[in-house]
C-alpha cells in the first residue's frame, strides 16, 4: 500500500497542508514519520478517512448519486436554448451542458458556489501519472 506525504494528502483531499497537519495532530488522521522526520499517511488509512468524511455529507443520504464535486462556478455561457457551465472543484474541472432555463433557475453565475452531482454508466479509471497512465 502506498504512503502519502502531507502535501499529497492535501492535494488528494482538496484542502491545505495545514489542515492535514491539524487532522494528524488531533488524531483524526493517523500518520507515521519516515527516517527524515516527514509525516506519511498510509493509503488504506487515507481511503477510510475519506470514506468517513463523505458519509458525513447529509446530501449523500438523500440521493442515489454518490459523486459530488463542491466547487465554484468559473464560467457560464448561455445561448438561446443551452448553457455551458464550468465548476472548479478543488483540482477538478467539471463541465455541464444544461438548458438555459435550468441555469437561470439555479442562478448560476461566475463566482457562485455550486455542487456538480455526477451519475454515470461509464467511468474510466487511470493509475499513475497522466503521461504513463494505465487503463482498466
Amino acid at each position: 500500500m502506498p504512503n502519502f506525504r502531507i502535501s499529497e494528502v492535501a492535494e488528494l483531499v482538496g484542502v491545505s497542508g495545514d489542515t492535514v497537519r491539524r487532522w494528524v495532530d488531533s488524531g483524526r488522521l493517523s500518520a507515521v514519520r519516515d527516517e527524515h522526520g516527514h509525516r506519511l499517511v498510509d493509503g488504506a488509512a487515507l481511503a477510510a478517512f475519506m470514506r468517513e468524511g463523505a458519509d458525513e455529507d447529509p446530501a449523500r443520504r438523500s440521493s442515489s448519486a454518490r459523486n459530488r464535486f463542491r466547487g465554484l462556478v468559473t464560467d457560464v455561457r448561455r445561448d438561446g436554448v443551452m448553457a455551458h457551465v464550468e465548476i472548479q472543484a478543488g483540482p477538478h474541472r467539471v463541465v455541464s451542458l444544461m438548458s438555459r432555463e435550468a441555469a437561470d433557475e439555479l442562478g448560476l453565475e461566475v463566482g457562485a458556489p455550486a455542487t456538480a452531482i455526477v451519475k454515470s454508466t461509464a467511468v474510466i479509471v487511470e493509475t499513475g501519472s497522466s503521461s504513463g497512465a494505465r487503463h482498466a
